[in-house]
C-alpha cells in the first residue's frame, strides 16, 4: 500500500496528517502557534516556529507511524492564505510574517486601487489589508530598508515548502489571495506588480495545486524515513484544501469552515469575480475550476475568546451551560457583533470591532456564549446573502473546521441560513486530507477516485423554528451601520 502526508499550516496551529490509499486517516499529529499583536490592527508570525512546528510534527508521526511513513509517495501542504513573507538575497527571512487578520495597510489599500484602476477586475477582489499586496505598500513606506533588500516574497505554506525542498514554489489557489494574480489567466500579473513596485521576478513560480512542486530534500527524507525522492504537490490555501478534503471539486458543491475564521466557499466552472459585494474570486485547486468565497474574520475564534473571558475551563463546558439556555432565555440573549479583529464580507472594515449589545444584570456566561454562537451564524448569513446577490445558490452545506465538533451550533447554522448542513468523519481534518489528497492527485491519480466525500456523520435541518430569529437577525444587522462611524474614530 502506498501512502502521502498532508501538511497544514493554520494560523493557531499546525497539522500533519497520513493518508493511505485506501482513504484510512492513518495518524494525524499537530503543534500550536501563538499570534504576536505588537500593535493595534497588527498580527505577526515568526516563520521559524512554523519550520520547528513543522518538523516536530512530522517528528512525532515517523517515531509513531514508520512503517507508513517508508510508504509515503508524495507530500501535500495546505496554509493560512494572504501572508507576506520576505527573503533577502541569501533567501533570509527580512521581519516577521504579516498575517491574513492584520488590518495595518487600509490607506495603501486605497493607494493600490488609486494605482490600479482595474485591480478589482484582473485580481477578482477588492483591494483589503488581508491580502499580500497591500502589506508590501505598507512595507515600502514604513519599513523601506527591509522593502529594498526583499528579492522574494512566499507565502506560508510555500515557505515552509521552500524548507522542505529548497524550491521556490505556489500554486493558483493560494496566489490568488495576493492581489497579484490575475485570476482569469492563472498567471501573475505584470500591472498588479507593478503597481506594488514588485516585479516577476521577486515572484515563486506557479504551478496547479495538484501538479508536481518539487522534491523532498534527502536529508529530510532520511529524518523522517521517506524513501527517497518524494514528490511535494503544489497544495492549496487553507480553504480550497479543505474543499479537497470534502470533495468539493465540481460547480454548486461548497462547505462552511468555523476555524479561527470562518468561510463560505462554493465551486464555479468559471471565474465570476463580484468584487462590490466584498466576494472573493479566487481560483481552485484543481485546473479549469475557481471558487466565490465569503470571509469573516473571526469565527471560531470568538468561542475561544469568551470561554477565557468567562473562565470556564474549556469551549465544551461552556457550550455544556448554553446548552441548558430555554428559548425564553435565548431570546433575551445579548446581540454580538463577531468583528474582534476587523471584518471582510460584507463590510470590508479593518477598523470594525466586537460587540456585546443588550447587557444586562440577568446575563451570564450562557447567554454570552449563545450570544457569540449566533453572531458567527448571523454574519455566516451576511455573507450567504452577499453570494446569492452574486447569483450563487446553495441547497447543503459541508461544516468543517473546529468548530464542527458542536452539534448545537451546526442546528444553529442550518436554521439561521435556511439551508441543510452536514458533517463528515474526520471533518477536522478537511485541509490537512486535502493537501494529502493533492499529493496523490499529483502522483497519478484520477480526481473522481481520489476527491471522494468522506462519510456523512451528522445531517442538520432547518427546523420550523427558523422564523424565530428573524427579529434578532434584523437587529443584528441594524448594529453595525449604526456603529460604523464610532469604530472609526
Amino acid at each position: 500500500m502506498s501512502a502521502w502526508l498532508g501538511i497544514d499550516l493554520g494560523t493557531s496551529g499546525l497539522k500533519v496528517l497520513l493518508l493511505a490509499d485506501d482513504h484510512r486517516v492513518i495518524g494525524t499529529a499537530a503543534v500550536p502557534l501563538t499570534v504576536s499583536r505588537p500593535a493595534p490592527l497588527h498580527s505577526e508570525q515568526a516563520p521559524a516556529d512554523w519550520w520547528a512546528a513543522c518538523c516536530s510534527a512530522l517528528d512525532t508521526l515517523a517515531a509513531a507511524h514508520p512503517d507508513w511513513m517508508a510508504r509515503v509517495r508524495g507530500i501535500g501542504l495546505s496554509g493560512q492564505m494572504h501572508g507576506a513573507v520576505l527573503l533577502d538575497a541569501a533567501d533570509a527571512v527580512l521581519r516577521p510574517a504579516i498575517l491574513w487578520n492584520d488590518g495595518r495597510s487600509a490607506e495603501e489599500c486605497h493607494e493600490l486601487a488609486r494605482r490600479c484602476p482595474a485591480l478589482s477586475r484582473i485580481a477578482g477582489n477588492l483591494a483589503m489589508p488581508g491580502f499580500t499586496a497591500p502589506k508590501l505598500l505598507w512595507v515600502a513606506r514604513h519599513e523601506p530598508e527591509i522593502f529594498a533588500a526583499t528579492r522574494c516574497v512566499l507565502l506560508p505554506k510555500d515557505w515552509l515548502r521552500f524548507c522542505l525542498t529548497g524550491e521556490k514554489v505556489s500554486e493558483m489557489s493560494d496566489a490568488a489571495g495576493t492581489l497579484w494574480l490575475d485570476v482569469a489567466r492563472r498567471d501573475w500579473s505584470d500591472a498588479l506588480l507593478d503597481a506594488t513596485g514588485m516585479t516577476r521576478a521577486q515572484m515563486p513560480r506557479l504551478v496547479e495545486g495538484s501538479e508536481l512542486a518539487a522534491h523532498l530534500s534527502p536529508a529530510l527524507c532520511r529524518r523522517w524515513g521517506l524513501p527517497p525522492g518524494v514528490a511535494v504537490a503544489g497544495g492549496a490555501g487553507d480553504n480550497a484544501a479543505s474543499a479537497i478534503g470534502i470533495g468539493a471539486v465540481e460547480p454548486g458543491a461548497g462547505f462552511l469552515s468555523l476555524g479561527t475564521s470562518g468561510v463560505l466557499f462554493v465551486v464555479n466552472e468559471a471565474f465570476r469575480p463580484n468584487p462590490g459585494s466584498a466576494v472573493h474570486a479566487f481560483c481552485h485547486a484543481v485546473p479549469g475550476r475557481w471558487h466565490q468565497m465569503s470571509v469573516m474574520l473571526s469565527a471560531a475564534s470568538c468561542l475561544e475568546w469568551v470561554t477565557r473571558l468567562c473562565g470556564r475551563a474549556s469551549e465544551a463546558a461552556l457550550l455544556g451551560e448554553v446548552a441548558q439556555l430555554d428559548a425564553a432565555a435565548r431570546a433575551a440573549a445579548p446581540l454580538f457583533l463577531p468583528y474582534l479583529c476587523g471584518e471582510r464580507t460584507p463590510h470590508n472594515d479593518p477598523h470594525a470591532q466586537g460587540v456585546f449589545f443588550g447587557l444586562g444584570f440577568g446575563h451570564g456566561p450562557a447567554d454570552l456564549g449563545w450570544a457569540v454562537l449566533e453572531g458567527v451564524a448571523f454574519a455566516f448569513r451576511d455573507g450567504l446573502a452577499a453570494l446569492q446577490a452574486a447569483g450563487t445558490g446553495v441547497q447543503c452545506l459541508s461544516l468543517v473546521g473546529g468548530g464542527a465538533r458542536s452539534a448545537l451550533w451546526a442546528q444553529l447554522l442550518a436554521d439561521v441560513l435556511g439551508v441543510e448542513i452536514v458533517t463528515h468523519l474526520d471533518g477536522e481534518a478537511g485541509a490537512a486530507l486535502g493537501a494529502a489528497r493533492l499529493a496523490w492527485l499529483a502522483d497519478g491519480a484520477s480526481q473522481d477516485a481520489v476527491c471522494m466525500p468522506p462519510p456523512v456523520s451528522a445531517r442538520f435541518c432547518p427546523t420550523t423554528d427558523c422564523d424565530a430569529f428573524e427579529t434578532r437577525y434584523q437587529r443584528f444587522r441594524a448594529l453595525y451601520p449604526a456603529l460604523q462611524a464610532s469604530f472609526r474614530s
